[in-house]
């Protein structure tokens, strides 16, 4: 127990300081240089480092610490010692790489690709538990005491910073940010769910035994019978549950129509799956 306690903290951190790794790489090789800048913390930071000539580093470190304190009050400590971990990673990242000059002055390309590095970076880290921007836990601790979610609270902070950016940078700037900040954005969800996304699949069929053998012989994914009944029609129901990727939904509906195409079925978006038998077992 011992050496796998080890061994997942081993592992959770060398992926935070990787995250931090490359964020540092698209801010200070591909944003930065340009004048572009990246949402929350890091955003407000980049302008302060432009506007006082003093290291991006410093500022990452200094803004982040009053919501590292508040969260660690509000939310817990390892969230929040992950998350210093990764916020020094950066901090020490952006300085060791402010010397080496940008790899393009290209804006476009620089939004880009530096969105998709920053992306790849953040995603990484909250994958591993932990953040890279005080906002979030900020946005954390008001969502609980506000009609609005999180990812709501995060886009105000952001919209408002990203704004920022032209009555500093220049409107082209900001613009270019909105670009690079969508980019990592969605990265961020790539990144996190990974491309091999799964899906959650409940069936409500009058054929469950038969939907469910040839989802097990011709996908190789594992099936739970729940037992059902209609409201409305007061007969009992089969219901599946099933877990699958993305690449396979297309067959499964195939599967679903060919067996019972009166069959109800809902598919949803699964961000984590643990346990189980989610490999495969047999695919004919």
């Amino acid at each position: 127990m011992k050496k796998k306690l080890v061994w997942r903290y081993l592992k959770k951190y060398s992926f935070l300081l990787l995250g931090a790794a490359f964020a540092s790489i698209g801010l200070e090789i591909f944003l930065v240089p340009n004048n572009i800048i990246d949402g929350g913390i890091i955003g407000i930071s980049i302008i302060l480092s432009y506007l006082f000539r003093q290291p991006l580093g410093i500022f990452i470190l200094v803004l982040n610490l009053p919501f590292l304190l508040l969260g660690y009050k509000q939310i817990g400590k390892t969230f929040v010692l992950s998350t210093a971990f990764a916020v020094t990673g950066l901090a020490i990242g952006v300085s060791v790489l402010h010397p080496v000059p940008g790899l393009t002055q290209d804006e476009l390309l620089a939004a880009v690709f530096g969105g998709i590095i920053v992306g790849i970076g953040v995603g990484l880290i909250i994958r591993y538990g932990g953040s890279l921007d005080g906002t979030e836990i900020v946005a954390i601790i008001f969502s609980k005491k506000s009609g609005f979610s999180v990812g709501e609270i995060v886009m105000f902070f952001n919209l408002f910073i990203l704004s920022s950016a032209g009555f500093v940078f220049g409107w082209d700037r900001a613009m270019y940010s909105l670009i690079a900040y969508f980019i990592a954005f969605k990265v961020i969800d790539l990144t996190i769910e990974g491309l091999d996304e799964s899906k959650a699949v409940m069936i409500v069929s009058d054929h469950p035994e038969l939907i469910s053998e040839r989802l097990m012989a011709r996908l190789g994914r594992g099936v739970t019978r729940l037992e059902g009944k209609g409201c409305y029609s007061k007969e009992a129901k089969g219901a599946l549950y099933s877990v699958v990727t993305r690449l396979e939904v297309a067959k499964l509906k195939s599967i679903i129509d060919e067996t019972d195409p009166n069959a109800f079925v809902t598919i949803t978006d699964v961000h984590d799956v643990m346990g189980g038998s989610f490999k495969k077992r047999a695919i004919h």
